[in-house]
């Protein structure tokens, strides 16, 4: 440090301490004002790419802090816990959907007028028009749309047919190979049906009924001694990269990485990707501490900033176009989108009410399939 810095440092010292001996409770109360709010999310990437797109403008615009905290275990249970003990010390949780609505309906969680509390998107648009359909929740306001895909190894197949459709994925014949899916029945019954011909937008519908849950099966059945069932997030992109399976579903995130920062062989076939939605949660009490971080977390540019970290679709239709590109690699992250328009095209909204309903019953249906 030079003489200059030196004496830099201390004139703005001497500036403060005048400051401060002069207007000592106008300083306090600023300082009081500048509140820690503790904010709880999934850790990793997903944590890292909030920290770069919504925490650090903030606390650069504003003052105060963020403490970032990587929740462990389910947020609902932690939640639940707190309450319980009485010291509620989380301000704002990220959440899934289906998690929200129980909180809610237990009275965990403020109850969120959008339109009074978020930010219009730029051409004026309240925000009860502008985030995508399932993104608002009595109590719940999404950030990201993440997908469920299957992606596939180019080098197992020639360069004039690779596949590019669900159905591809069950068709042994002209794409064979190994395939991993997660083990479980959420993703893998609405993709068979898919695969067997039924529209993505009917595929609930279809679903409620025994012939359909049975459709579904018997379309599984037709890959079932091709499949590696996987568990754990990070096994569908290894096992791809070692070629021991030809197609694998996984989150769309990391297929992502291992393309463009690991330079994988892969492609994401966007054919009926099952997309969900994540985001904030407010616990009751704290709306007030937090309104207006969550009003700048949630506006149009700030959603689009995030996608500069990680391939996750911003949750407001106005960011689309305010997305640029990837801040590791320069590359454009528009394409990588699960919301860019022709990725969007035939997806399929995970229904939460349907899971919520039927997740038991069709897991049980499932592991005894899978048993015999």
């Amino acid at each position: 440090m030079t003489q200059q810095d030196i004496n830099s440092r201390k004139g703005r010292l001497g500036i403060a301490i005048a400051m401060a001996g002069m207007t000592g409770l106008g300083l306090a109360a600023t300082v009081q004002a500048q509140e820690t709010l503790n904010i709880v999310s999934w850790g990793g990437a997903y944590s890292m790419s909030q920290q770069k797109a919504y925490h650090e403008p903030w606390m650069e615009m504003n003052g105060g802090e963020i403490v970032n905290i990587d929740r462990s275990g389910n947020a609902l249970a932690g939640l639940r816990a707190q309450f319980q003990a009485g010291n509620v010390t989380w301000d704002l949780v990220d959440m899934l959907p289906s998690d929200a609505m129980i909180a809610c309906a237990e009275g965990l969680l403020e109850p969120l007028d959008h339109d009074e509390l978020l930010a219009d998107a730029p051409d004026g648009t309240p925000p009860s028009e502008d985030f995508v359909d399932g993104a608002l929740g009595e109590c719940f306001v999404a950030s990201i749309v993440y997908s469920n895909v299957v992606a596939f190894n180019t080098e197992m197949f020639p360069e004039d047919n690779q596949p590019s459709t669900i159905a591809d994925v069950f068709d042994l014949e002209n794409f064979p190979g190994k395939r991993t899916l997660i083990r479980k029945p959420i993703n893998n019954l609405e993709w068979a049906l898919v695969a067997d011909g039924v529209a993505p937008e009917d595929v609930y519908d279809v679903l409620e009924s025994e012939e359909g849950i049975q459709r579904a099966f018997a379309k599984l059945d037709t890959i079932k001694d091709e499949v590696i069932w996987w568990e754990e997030g990070a096994q569908p992109p290894q096992l791809l990269a070692d070629q021991e399976v030809a197609f694998g579903s996984a989150y769309n995130g990391r297929i992502f990485n291992a393309m463009v920062t690991e330079d994988q062989p892969f492609e994401i076939i966007w054919d009926a990707q099952v997309f969900e939605l994540d985001g904030w949660v407010v616990p009751t009490g704290k709306l007030d501490k937090v309104k207006d971080y969550l009003y700048f977390a949630t506006d149009t540019q700030r959603l689009a900033d995030q996608a500069k970290y990680i391939s996750y679709g911003p949750a407001r239709k106005s960011s689309a176009e305010f997305v640029s590109t990837h801040a590791e690699t320069g590359i454009e992250m528009e394409e990588h989108m699960p919301t860019y328009g022709p990725n969007f095209a035939t997806a399929i909204q995970k229904d939460d009410e349907f899971w919520a309903d039927y997740n038991d019953e069709l897991t049980q249906r499932f592991d005894a399939w899978l048993a015999q």
